[in-house]
C-alpha cells in the first residue's frame, strides 16, 4: 500500500496525503482524520527508511552493556531493557542494544552510535566514578540519560537511588542486631555505586564507634562473591555479617556460608542489594535491599524522551530511596550460654565489645 492509494482514494495530493500523515501543521484537522482514517482501512506502513532519510533522524536509542562476548546475561541489565524498551516503542522508537568490553572497546561503541547518527539518544548504565563516556556524550550533544551518577561536574540527566543511605540503614540494622564486626562485599571500586554504599557503611558503623569489618571489591558475580566471603571466613577474625554491594555477589556469599557449614541468619547475617527475582529463592532467602527497576526503567524512558523533544538536560536529577526487604538470611549475632558474640567461623567465642583495632582487609579480586 502506497501515499499514492490513499491520495487516490480521498481525491488529494500526494503531497498533502504525506503531510497528513507526517504531523505537518498546515494540514486542516479534518483532512488529517481523513487520511488518518483510510490508511488504517488499508493497513499502509510508511516506509522507514526513506523517513529517516528524510527527517536526519534514526528513530532508534542505543543502550552499550559494558561486558564482553558471551557475557550477555547479567539480570540487572536484563530486567532494566525489558523495563526501558515498551514506553520506547510506544513512541515510535527502536531500541538498539550492544555489548563491549568496558574501556577503549566501549567508548568505541558510544563513539560509533553518536558519529554515525545510528542513534538519536541514549541510556547510560553502571556509571563509574570518572566516566570518560559521560563526558564524551556531553561534548558530542547527544541525548543522553544515566542510571547512577559520576563526578562529572557539568550537568547531565540522571536517575540513581541513594546507595549511601540504603548502606547506612542496612548497617545499622545489623549493629542493633548486636553485630560488631560487619564486613562489606563491594563492587569494583571505579564503579560510582561501590563508591556510594561503601560511604554509607562506614558512616553507620562510626556512628556506632564500631571499626570496619573485612572489605574486599570484585566485579559483581556469584563466583567473586563466594571467593570473597570464603576468604573473609578464613581470616583470623571473621565477621558476624557481611553486606553485599549487589544480589550477585551476595548469592556466592550465601553459597560460600553454607559450604562453610554456617546458616545464614543463624550463624551470620547477609544482606544484599537489588532484589532480584533470585533473592526471594535463595536458601535462605535472601534480605535484600530494593531497587524498583521496573519503574526505574520507564522513568528513564520518560526522561530521554523529554531531551529528544528538547527539554534541558539540567532539570532532570533524581534520587530515589531504596527500600530493605526483609527476609530470612539476617538476623541477631550469634552467641553462646553466657550471651557472649561469636565471630562467625571463630574456633572461639569473643565478647560483646566494639571491635577497635580490627585492621580493614581489603582484596581486590579479579574481573571476571
Amino acid at each position: 500500500m502506497s501515499l499514492s492509494a490513499i491520495a487516490r482514494s480521498l481525491g488529494l495530493s500526494v503531497t498533502t496525503v504525506s503531510r497528513a500523515l507526517g504531523g505537518f501543521p498546515d494540514v486542516a484537522a479534518a483532512t488529517r482524520a481523513r487520511v488518518e482514517a483510510e490508511a488504517a482501512r488499508i493497513g499502509y506502513r510508511p516506509n522507514l527508511t526513506a523517513r529517516r532519510l528524510k527527517s536526519g533522524r534514526s528513530e532508534t536509542v542505543g543502550v552499550v552493556l559494558p561486558a564482553g562476548p558471551g557475557q550477555f546475561d547479567d539480570p540487572f541489565f536484563l530486567r532494566l531493557l525489558a523495563a526501558v524498551g515498551p514506553p520506547l516503542q510506544t513512541a515510535g522508537l527502536d531500541l538498539m542494544v550492544a555489548t563491549a568490553r568496558p574501556g577503549t572497546d566501549e567508548l568505541r561503541a558510544y563513539r560509533r552510535m553518536v558519529e554515525d547518527r545510528r542513534v538519536d539518544g541514549i541510556i547510560l548504565g553502571r556509571t563509574r566514578r570518572r566516566d570518560d563516556r559521560i563526558a564524551y556524550l556531553i561534548d558530542s550533544g547527544m541525548p543522553f540519560v544515566t542510571h547512577g551518577r559520576t563526578e562529572e561536574t557539568r550537568p547531565y540527566a540522571h536517575l540513581d537511588i541513594d546507595g549511601r543511605a540504603a548502606f547506612l540503614d542496612a548497617t545499622a540494622r545489623l549493629i542493633g542486631f548486636g553485630h560488631r564486626r560487619i564486613g562489606l562485599i563491594n563492587a569494583a571500586e571505579t564503579y560510582m555505586f561501590a563508591h556510594h554504599r561503601q560511604d554509607g557503611w562506614r558512616a553507620a558503623l562510626d556512628d556506632a564507634g564500631l571499626e570496619p569489618g573485612p572489605l574486599a571489591h570484585a566485579e559483581p558475580t556469584e563466583e567473586n562473591g563466594f571467593r570473597a566471603m570464603e576468604a573473609m571466613l578464613r581470616a583470623p577474625a571473621p565477621p558476624t555479617a557481611v553486606l553485599c554491594g549487589t544480589d550477585r555477589l551476595a548469592v556466592g556469599a550465601l553459597h560460600a556460608a553454607a559450604a562453610a557449614g554456617l546458616r545464614a541468619g543463624r550463624d551470620i547475617s547477609v544482606i544484599g542489594y537489588d532484589d532480584l527475582p533470585v533473592a526471594a529463592y535463595t536458601d535462605p532467602p535472601l534480605t535484600t535491599l530494593e531497587q524498583p527497576i521496573d519503574r526505574m526503567g520507564a522513568r528513564l524512558a520518560a526522561i530521554l524522551l523529554a531531551l529528544l523533544g528538547g527539554a534541558d538536560a539540567a532539570g532532570f536529577s533524581e534520587i530515589w530511596q531504596a527500600r530493605l526487604i526483609a527476609r530470612a538470611s539476617d538476623g541477631p549475632a550469634p552467641s553462646d550460654a553466657a550471651g557472649n558474640t561469636y565471630n562467625a567461623g571463630a574456633a572461639a567465642p569473643a565478647n560483646n565489645k566494639s571491635s577497635k583495632g580490627a585492621n580493614d582487609e581489603t582484596r581486590n579480586l579479579p574481573r571476571r
